[in-house]
């Protein structure tokens, strides 16, 4: 090879890299590093292989970062003009990444200027994040940019620049705002495009302080701000609601004229205002943009439509979303359930439900969260059908029902009583694998409470049970609730213990329930225990609970112990209201202490309490009952006075007062009052007016009223009906009656237990036993027999002496699921006590005690009578003091007895 090189040319001399040349000796240290630099240059330069000159032991132990800074520096800034960037970078490059070099940070800044003068913004920028991963400060950064820059005469300051890129890309964005005024001292100032992303930046870690200081900085500097600069600026005067300022900076980017606007920065002026509720605003700059040439775009229409939801403006929200549409521009889901839940909040909940409709057939379809509110809107407003109608068309929308969707429609379906198709949606749910939840069980078993079918709310109680479901103090409740209202206290109380055996403690409701439930069973001694029971287990008793217990108390005359519990209820800061009220004037009223309800009355009207008719009505009843109907028409009188207007209860109960004292002449005035106020006789008054009629045998005026109720447009009910088939009866037209009852099956009114008990009545008087068996057996095969109608065949075969068949009646009731009473066992008992068979009478005596069927006074006096006349005198005064122990208070008809008893044995 050397030889050939000097064929080639005679005048080349070979120069042996790997010895140290004679020229490199002299003594001058100077001279010895540019002798040293110039051997760098020459080995950049020639085209011997890098890892073979840098493998000599003179290179690698002389090689120091100063030769390094300096070799870039001739590589990159040669004297001729004739730079070469990619050469100074390929050096650097190999000496770090072959030789393990250890670059000084003198060497990274040169490099970093001299790439970004030749416009090489890639490499410099690779260059710069190695430099940034040894950890520097952004001061020592700047500091050794600075020096390189100014000791070099660099002429960019994209090095600068690109620093800043670097920390805006890595998030330290205060670092720029440091770098930048490290600049400002120095004269030296950023592209505008850079200052802008810094302030982007700066919005984005919500430091719109900074974003200001430094605006005012760059106007200081002279620099002009583009578009994206004044974006951020009204964006950071808008968080710092500052609007006027946000407004000033709008101003001067407008008379920019040479400027060209965004939409952008006026959806930020925009947003801001929306967001502090100044919509309105917001709409008159949207309204502004035509000037500017401008056209709103979608995100501003959306944040318009979501402000004015936010602040109720239903009528201009609604204008707005249809000018969206109508451009064309597709609004947000949060937009589309934004109007519609406005809607549904302000009861238009049909508009609501339009709406729906028009975004779905444009494609645009609410959130399931919106579908599911608007739903439960429309059910609670009554709109069952428009919300089933938007749960069928929910698949079609591309939107699939929830465990929330269906538990809102069963709901509605439950308390609007369609237990069949709220059924169906569970079955649904079930088919779809969605977990029903307590809440959908809760509400299915309210349904079935309110309509009094216990089984099916029991059964589904114990599906949840199977299911894992853990039944809740609301299902608890429910179900107490339901067997209260049946008067089945024994269901109630197992379930009442069963919570406490499952760690559920009872809240108010539930305790309010069963002290309702027993105050309805008259027994009010239990329902005193019950209430202490709640307080002992610290259960707070609100309004509610002492409205029962009042009631309860007077429904038994106790007005004495329902006034304590009034006084009770004001200390503890209950506010009473007019279902406290009533029962106590009710109580009084109809306990022949009227005069003093109307003094309550009185009282109360002084102490401005707002008393409802329902409570003068009582007073009313009251007199009515005592047949004082001239008190109770005086009184209605003093109720007008007071400003309050007689309803159509108070005139029933007005008429039922005429009609008691057989007063046609004050029920034809009180007629006449009613229409005349523009009140029609509804089912109630009506039937009352047919029942006295037939009751007094005038069978000819009772058919009267019955055509006068057609001619209203009043058409007659079941108990109407019953109330002509039994006058009917009574008076021996059975015939007439049948025809009746047929008139009755055609107008689709179903009789009902008493319908037929009136037929059933009529055969046993007349002695038709087998035809009433019939009869029963048809009512049983209908589940209509009750115990009322086994009373009535119990008393016939009683009267014909048949007690055989008597006593097989009163054990096949129980067969049935009917249960017998204190009169299905009295009537046997006194038919035994009359024949002499007092032994049989005890029997059925103690089979109703082990029942507990508690006896009434006439079942004591029945007993008493059979003691006395079979010579158990004795014995029938031990029943006198069990009957008196009891509760139960002997009459004139008891003492008759053991007087006739007393007497026989003397004589």
């Amino acid at each position: 090879m050397k030889l050939f090189l000097r064929l080639r040319n005679p005048n080349f001399q070979y120069r042996n890299l790997c010895s140290i040349p004679k020229s490199f000796s002299p003594e001058n240290d100077d001279e010895k590093e540019e002798g040293f630099i110039k051997i760098l240059r020459e080995i950049m330069k020639g085209k011997q292989n890098w890892s073979q000159s840098f493998n000599n032991t003179f290179i690698t132990q002389r090689l120091k970062p100063v030769h390094v800074e300096k070799t870039l520096i001739l590589t990159l800034l040669d004297n001729d003009g004739g730079g070469d960037p990619r050469l100074a970078l390929r050096f650097f490059n190999f000496l770090g990444l072959h030789k393990k070099f250890d670059h000084s940070i003198i060497s990274f800044c040169i490099l970093i200027h001299g790439l970004v003068q030749f416009n090489h913004y890639w490499p410099a920028h690779s260059v710069l994040q190695t430099l940034l991963l040894r950890g520097l400060s952004s001061n020592e950064v700047f500091d050794s940019l600075m020096y390189v820059y100014e000791k070099y005469n660099f002429k960019s300051i994209q090095g600068f620049d690109l620093l800043i890129q670097n920390y805006i890309q890595d998030r330290r964005v205060l670092d720029c705002v440091k770098i930048i005024n490290l600049m400002i001292k120095r004269d030296l100032f950023l592209e505008v495009r850079t200052f802008s992303a810094v302030l982007s930046a700066l919005v984005k870690i919500k430091r719109f302080d900074v974003v200001l200081s430094m605006f005012d900085e760059m106007v200081k500097f002279g620099l002009k701000p583009d578009v994206y600069v004044y974006t951020a600026v009204v964006r950071s005067f808008c968080e710092l609601k500052d609007f006027v300022g946000a407004m000033k900076i709008v101003k001067e980017m407008e008379n920019d004229g040479g400027l060209e606007l965004s939409i952008v920065t006026y959806n930020n002026l925009i947003h801001g205002l929306c967001k502090e509720h100044r919509v309105l605003e917001a709409v008159e700059v949207k309204n502004s943009l035509s000037v500017r040439k401008l056209k709103a775009d979608v995100v501003m229409y959306c944040t318009l439509v979501l402000g004015l939801c936010k602040i109720e403006e239903m009528e201009i929200a609604s204008d707005m979303m249809d000018e969206m549409i109508g451009l064309g521009f597709v609004p947000s889901e949060a937009v589309c359930s934004a109007l519609v839940e406005l809607l549904r909040r302000k009861d238009k909940n049909l508009e609501a439900f339009f709406m729906v409709d028009k975004l779905a057939k444009l494609r645009l379809v609410p959130t399931l969260f919106s579908y599911n509110a608007l739903m439960n809107s429309l059910c609670k407003c009554g709109k069952l059908d428009e919300a089933v109608s938007l749960f069928t068309k929910m698949k079609e929308r591309g939107l699939y029902a929830n465990d929330v969707t269906y538990s809102v429609l069963i709901d509605s379906y439950s308390k609007n009583r369609k237990m069949d198709e709220a059924r169906h949606l569970l079955h649904k749910m079930a088919e779809e694998h969605i977990k029903a939840t307590v809440y959908t069980y809760n509400s299915l078993i309210n349904g079935y409470c309110k309509l009094g079918r216990m089984k099916e709310a029991e059964s589904l109680f114990n599906k949840m049970n199977i299911q894992g479901l853990e039944p809740t103090v609301i299902t608890y409740t429910t179900l107490i609730s339901g067997y209260c209202r049946e008067e089945d206290l024994g269901n109630a109380f197992r379930l009442y213990h069963e919570m406490s055996s499952r760690s559920i403690p009872p809240n108010t409701h539930t305790f309010t329930a069963l002290i309702g439930g027993l105050g309805c069973a008259k027994m009010m001694t239990e329902a005193d225990n019950m209430f202490n029971e709640m307080l002992e287990q610290n259960v707070i008793p609100n309004e509610v609970t002492y409205n029962v217990l009042i009631d309860g108390h007077c429904r038994l005359g106790n007005t004495v112990k329902a006034f304590e519990l009034l006084d009770e209820m004001i200390e503890k800061g209950l506010v009473p209201d007019t279902y406290t009220y009533r029962p106590l004037i009710s109580g009084l009223s109809l306990t022949g202490r009227v005069s003093e309800a109307r003094e309550f009355v009185d009282d109360l009207h002084r102490g401005n309490q707002n008393l409802n008719m329902i409570c003068f009505t009582e007073i009313l009843h009251g007199l009515c009952k005592e047949g004082k109907l001239r008190d109770a028409l005086n009184v209605c009188k003093e109720i007008t006075a007071k400003g309050i207007d007689i309803d159509l209860v108070s005139y029933s109960v007005l008429i039922y007062g005429a009609l008691k004292q057989r007063d046609m002449v004050h029920l034809s005035l009180l007629l006449k009052e009613m229409y005349k106020r523009g009140f029609k006789p509804d089912h109630v008054v009506y039937t009352s007016m047919i029942d006295s009629h037939c009751k007094s045998g005038n069978l000819v005026e009772a058919f009267k009223f019955w055509d006068k109720m057609m001619e209203d447009g009043c058409t007659p009910n079941v108990v109407t009906y019953t109330v002509l088939i039994n006058g009917l009866c009574k008076a021996g037209f059975v015939e007439k009656a049948e025809l009746l009852c047929k008139e009755m099956l055609a107008t689709e009114s179903i009789p009902n237990q008493v319908t037929y008990g009136c037929f059933l009545d009529n055969l046993t008087k007349e002695g038709h036993m087998e035809k009433a068996l019939e009869l029963h057996k048809s009512m049983l095969r209908g589940c209509l027999a009750n115990t009322v109608t086994y009373n009535i065949l119990i008393r016939g075969f009683c009267k014909l002496g048949r007690m055989r068949e008597a006593s097989e009646l009163l054990m096949e009731m129980l067969d049935y699921g009917v249960f017998p009473d204190c009169i299905s066992h009295s009537i046997l008992i006194y038919e035994y006590c009359k024949s002499g068979e007092l032994h049989e009478a005890f029997k059925l005596w103690n089979l109703m005690l082990s029942m507990n069927i508690k006896p009434d006074r006439l079942a004591y006096n029945f007993l008493i009578y059979g003691c006395c006349v079979n010579g158990e005198v004795a014995k029938a005064f031990e029943l006198r003091d069990e009957m008196m122990r009891k509760g139960v208070a002997p009459n004139p008809v008891t003492y008759k007895f053991l007087n006739h008893g007393t007497c026989s044995i003397n004589s």
